[in-house]
């Protein structure tokens, strides 16, 4: 499938022409039919004598309709651009050529129309003119067909011609991010709310769950069509008529998108790259009152050239354009800026940066991802998708830096293991990414949240606390003169006990468990706690916290005044 759209001038005969290759009026208001003018967007669709299909975007010629005409220009694969020979080039004719060759569309042919009104000196006059206008454009080369829908003189031709341009225009990739931009949004009687555009950057399925940007509201796809067919699903580079559940048809409108959630980087400003048409008579500076468009809306827009004060015509220079609404855009996106005052097309071009850090006065733009990364130092595989579009796979854990950055920070987490004191680093003082990088230093062991190199010497495993305590298992002295890091540390390994305040050998703990075994077995109805004390020959001051630890890890239970033996009692050998 392509989508082309018409351009040209008004009373071209763009909607004529269209008419008599798809059999579909694309003039829908009564209005339209009533002026013989067109006044909005109109869609039809046709299958080409090769068998491809191709939808039609038909827009208005007339001035005064112009941002009808850009919102169905934003997304489509090629144009058909209708010059009438009786007329020849007229000035609505050369905007829509530089909005389009601004829109970086890159192919097209000429539909030299109504040429059954001139005689062959004429025609032949007319298509030297739109060579001669079209040179140094996209369409410079293109065919130039001539055609008359009245008799149906060149249609034939023209279908070939649309054949050919088919063959040669890129077609849609799916990148797995779809974005429809709706350029109409209307109530259906049983169905509700439904809205049409042109389908980019990935699928979209029936009952899929979807957002709506501006604004954030979740909608499910309740049904699909494209070219009068219903459809499970489509894929990129179809017009595209969805009926959604979950918005009322008054709560859309133009300009909006239908993108999935969470895919896309919403910004209400942008770097951005600006050709200024050379046709202008003024510069482009930050006074002014501008409207830009892109996908099928048009927002205010107030604009701040980066680096010069102003950009001269001709000239393409970076800009930082701020418009208000929160837009689901990436790199690359095309628009079109119009000063509002002067009600002219000033230029145009393609963002460059949907979330610019860098303050206006020092930023300069570009779609190098490299820089988005080098800008945020840190930047996780899924913003940086959302910010560009390109994803790359993550290099510590989740996140992606330039190489000068990772190896900063495990220089920086090395210096902090060298630097630490006898008992190691404790990994609770790192963050996320310093602990990842932990992960990385070779010659680095990590044990109970301590990490230390390999040569260093591991002070906790023959700690003279634990021998000291495991002297007296049951009447432990305090550990006095004992760093508190070094209680704790010991405690983590394992090798100490701590139980209400008192300190014991986890062999203590052991061993105790055993003796309270060989009680039970004797009395297996429970044994009191003066009955343990005596078993283990210490004090109550001794005994009630070693129990009260045997108790929590399931060694004992207590029943009323007893012990009884609990799960993980030690079976008597």
């Amino acid at each position: 499938m392509h989508v082309i759209a018409t351009a040209g001038h008004v009373d071209h005969g763009k909607s004529t022409l269209v008419r008599v290759l798809t059999g579909t009026d694309p003039d829908r208001l009564a209005e339209e039919k009533e002026r013989g003018l067109t006044i909005d967007l109109g869609f039809a669709f046709t299958q080409l004598p090769s068998g491809r299909d191709v939808s039609f975007i038909d827009v208005p010629g007339h001035v005064r309709f112009l941002k009808n005409m850009l919102a169905g220009v934003g997304a489509i694969d090629a144009c058909m651009f209708v010059v009438a020979a009786p007329e020849g080039w007229k000035p609505q004719s050369e905007e829509h050529l530089r909005i389009l060759q601004l829109l970086g569309v890159s192919h097209g042919l000429v539909a030299l129309t109504q040429v059954g009104l001139v005689d062959d000196e004429l025609r032949e006059l007319a298509i030297m003119d739109v060579e001669e206008r079209t040179e140094g454009s996209f369409l410079a080369g293109s065919p130039i067909v001539p055609v008359d829908s009245i008799s149906g003189e060149g249609l034939d031709d023209l279908k070939a011609a649309l054949d050919g341009l088919t063959a040669e225009a890129p077609t849609a990739v799916d990148r797995g991010r779809p974005r429809l931009w709706i350029d109409r949004a209307f109530g259906a009687t049983g169905a509700g709310a439904v809205v049409t555009g042109t389908l980019t950057g990935g699928k979209m399925t029936v009952d899929g769950e979807m957002a709506i940007e501006p604004g954030g509201e979740r909608v499910r796809v309740r049904g699909i069509q494209s070219q009068g067919q219903p459809r499970k699903k489509i894929g990129p580079g179809h017009r595209v008529a969805l009926n959604l559940t979950g918005s009322g048809a008054d709560d859309l409108r133009r300009g909006q998108a239908v993108v999935k959630a969470d895919q896309w980087h919403l910004t209400d400003h942008v770097d951005a790259e600006l050709n200024v048409l050379p046709s202008l008579d003024h510069e482009i500076s930050r006074r002014g009152a501008y409207a830009m468009y892109l996908g099928s809306g048009e927002w205010s827009t107030r604009l701040r050239v980066l680096g010069p004060s102003s950009l001269l015509p001709g000239e393409t220079g970076a800009v930082r354009m701020f418009f208000g609404a929160r837009l689901p855009l990436l790199p690359g996106d095309r628009f079109i800026l119009r000063e509002s005052g002067r009600d002219e097309t000033v230029g145009g071009g393609q963002i460059l940066d949907v979330d610019p850090l860098v303050k206006a006065a020092l930023a300069q733009p570009d779609r190098s991802v490299d820089r988005v990364i080098g800008e945020r130092g840190w930047v996780t595989a899924d913003e940086l998708e959302r910010l560009t579009g390109e994803r790359r796979e993550p290099q510590l854990g989740q996140w992606i830096a330039t190489e000068a950055t990772i190896h900063a920070l495990l220089d920086e987490v090395a210096a902090l293991v060298e630097g630490a004191d006898e008992l190691g680093l404790d990994t609770a003082q790192l963050d996320d990414r310093q602990r990842l990088a932990l992960a990385q230093l070779d010659d680095v062991h990590i044990e109970e949240g301590r990490a230390r190199t390999a040569d260093q010497v591991d002070v906790l495993a023959d700690h003279p606390l634990i021998a000291l305590l495991a002297a007296e298992p049951f009447a432990p002295p305090d550990p006095e003169g004992v760093p508190g890091d070094v209680l704790r540390a010991l405690i983590q390994r394992g090798t100490i006990v701590q139980s209400d305040g008192r300190y014991f050998a986890s062999s203590a703990i052991d061993l105790a468990a055993a003796k309270v075994a060989e009680l039970l077995a004797t009395k297996p109805d429970g044994v009191t706690m003066a009955e343990i004390r005596d078993c283990l020959g210490t004090t109550r001051k001794y005994a009630l916290p070693l129990i009260g630890h045997l108790d929590v890890t399931g060694v004992t239970r207590r029943r009323e005044d007893l012990r009884i033996g609990g799960p993980r009692l030690p079976a008597i050998s």
